[in-house]
């Protein structure tokens, strides 16, 4: 028995998320497609066996990868090269498995995971572009970026979320460390970069949706402080589009 890790890239357009989801009667095949489905498909494909595939974490629908890793178990005597030339021949063109390596037959994604770092991506001028659409929230008013980072500084740390956290029906801590948030100017491009050793549901779309708010004006850079004291999610900003969001790195 081997464990097989892959490191994954994908266009989250189209796709209901990362996760599996249970098909109901009343859905159609286009509003349950997900990303662990696709590569499952293609490994059955490839093997010709099922194969039940482990994501480090689980994007949000319409939210892309640059660098998702999961991993799965088979028994099987194909080289490295060929696993990963035999899925990405059988994926669609939003998917591609851009490394397949040997790990520990102990190794886990998910639990094994010690960080991740995140992107959120603004496109920020006065006309939106046709060829940013799916990957950037399109922001017409003008934004301070200086007043952007500065809202972002009271982020860093360990502290608590909660007010940053979208409704979930799983409990867990509202407690997370913030290694990094960078926001970097591009003209038209803004980017932030939220790098921490977990996130709750919506954390980064409901940062960045607050930090948009910042740079618009409409809250001061200092008023995060009282936000996370709060610890309810109606006193932070607005949740950010889908589309902007994309999970860089996983690190192990």
């Amino acid at each position: 028995m081997r464990n097989i890790k892959l490191t994954i890239e994908y266009d989250g357009t189209g796709f209901c998320g990362w996760q599996t989801q249970r098909v109901t009667k009343t859905q159609g095949h286009q509003d349950t497609r997900t990303v662990q489905e696709e590569i499952e498909k293609a490994a059955k494909k490839l093997f010709n066996k099922k194969i039940n595939l482990i994501g480090a974490g689980r994007t949000d629908s319409g939210v892309h990868a640059r660098a998702q890793a999961a991993n799965f178990r088979v028994d099987s005597k194909l080289p490295l090269n060929n696993i990963k030339r035999g899925l990405n021949k059988f994926l669609p063109r939003s998917i591609a498995v851009t490394s397949a390596e040997e790990a520990p037959l102990k190794f886990h994604a998910r639990f094994d995971a010690r960080e991740k770092l995140y992107k959120y991506t603004i496109f920020n001028r006065k006309w939106r572009s046709p060829l940013s659409d799916k990957h950037a929230a399109f922001v017409s008013y003008d934004l301070d970026v200086a007043a952007m980072r500065k809202a972002a500084g009271y982020l860093v740390g360990k502290k608590d979320f909660k007010s940053f956290q979208a409704s979930d029906k799983s409990e867990r801590s509202s407690v997370k460390t913030v290694k990094r948030l960078d926001i970097k100017s591009r003209p038209p491009l803004i980017e932030i970069y939220i790098q921490a050793d977990g996130f709750l549901y919506n954390m980064v779309r409901n940062i960045a949706g607050t930090l948009i708010e910042a740079g618009r004006g409409r809250l001061k850079p200092e008023d995060v402080k009282e936000i996370l004291r709060k610890k309810h999610r109606s006193s932070a900003g607005q949740t950010a589009p889908a589309k902007g969001l994309c999970l860089e790195e996983i690190i192990y």
